[in-house]
């Protein structure tokens, strides 16, 4: 079970220490308004919820999923499993939220209460429960384990989780626990959803803000989690710290004391006498060395953020 190619830790060090960094930065800086801090939750539960919905098929737009969240609203031409979706992933990360703190323990109850929570009204004789049959997965390069399997690989992932025997970060344990519990699949229906909020348990009790994979990164994501199953990690890893980046950039941006303007690449290749091309820079975004992150289809970056790494290219050369 614990196939993991750990080769490219050194080609995303530098990944893991920016985002580390990012994470003291938002601990040691004066603590934000009670009122600022409500409404970025706010704001990235329903993002949440609309990007993990959206990659499960999910037809809801943003703008519908907040209507139902916030405003209680039916939207026309939706179908009610859609609407039970849309609530029940919001209520998840509610209780997410309720469990979570710095001296929280992994445990498969609670594994098993988000998936409740996502299957409610939905699939109640399987809400919450372990599937105790076969299942294939369309388009996924393997076939999950039999079902007499299910819980003790189960116990097991969660031991390797809380033990951390290989010393991975938190980045890298959130990472390997998603690709597993996709892998083990204990569930008849509503797996990827689950294991998009119970990883955020690993990353949040440590301080970490959630990690949202985008639904524009959907094809991207699918075929992370293909070369994982052959124990190659660095997609999947990749698109985990690209996911926290965003989110921790959400919060540095309402800090009081923040200067930091990040810009539409595009928009930065075409200040007076910037010498890199769009397609580089995007290129290095994609990469995860340089300090960027995506809204929608489009990275957004700083200048500064690119000087700094060519600065220390040189100093390496």
């Amino acid at each position: 079970m614990w196939d993991i190619n750990l080769t490219y830790r050194e080609e995303l060090q530098s990944t893991f220490d920016r985002l580390y960094e990012k994470r003291q930065d938002l601990q040691s800086s004066r603590p934000l308004p009670t009122i600022a801090l409500h409404k970025i939750r706010e704001s990235l539960s329903i993002e949440w919820t609309y990007n993990s919905n959206s990659i499960e098929g999910n037809t809801m737009s943003l703008r519908e999923t907040q209507m139902v969240i916030q405003e209680g609203i039916t939207v026309k031409g939706k179908s009610l499993r859609e609407h039970f979706e849309t609530h029940n992933h919001d209520k998840a990360i509610d209780y997410l939220y309720s469990i979570v703190n710095e001296d929280y323990t992994l445990r498969s109850i609670d594994i098993l209460s988000l998936h409740g929570l996502v299957l409610r009204s939905i699939e109640e004789d399987f809400a919450g429960r372990i599937r105790n049959a076969g299942v294939r997965i369309t388009g996924a390069n393997f076939t999950p384990p039999n079902a007499n399997k299910v819980p003790d690989l189960l116990d097991e992932l969660i031991d390797f989780i809380n033990t951390n025997p290989l010393n991975l970060n938190e980045i890298e344990l959130a990472t390997v626990f998603h690709h597993k519990l996709v892998w083990i699949h204990p569930f008849f229906d509503g797996n990827g959803r689950t294991v998009r909020l119970a990883m955020n348990l690993i990353l949040m009790r440590c301080g970490f803000p959630p990690a949202i994979i985008l639904k524009n990164d959907r094809k991207k994501y699918y075929e992370a989690l293909n070369q994982a199953n052959g124990g190659n990690y660095q997609k999947l890893t990749l698109l985990m710290c690209q996911a926290l980046e965003r989110t921790l950039n959400i919060y540095k941006r309402a800090m009081p004391d923040n200067y930091t303007e990040y810009k539409e690449i595009s928009d930065i290749i075409q200040e007076p006498n910037f010498p890199y091309g769009q397609e580089y820079i995007s290129l290095l975004a994609r990469q995860g060395k340089i300090d960027a992150y995506k809204e929608g289809r489009n990275w957004l970056t700083t200048k500064e953020a690119i000087e700094d790494y060519m600065e220390t290219r040189k100093r390496k050369r």
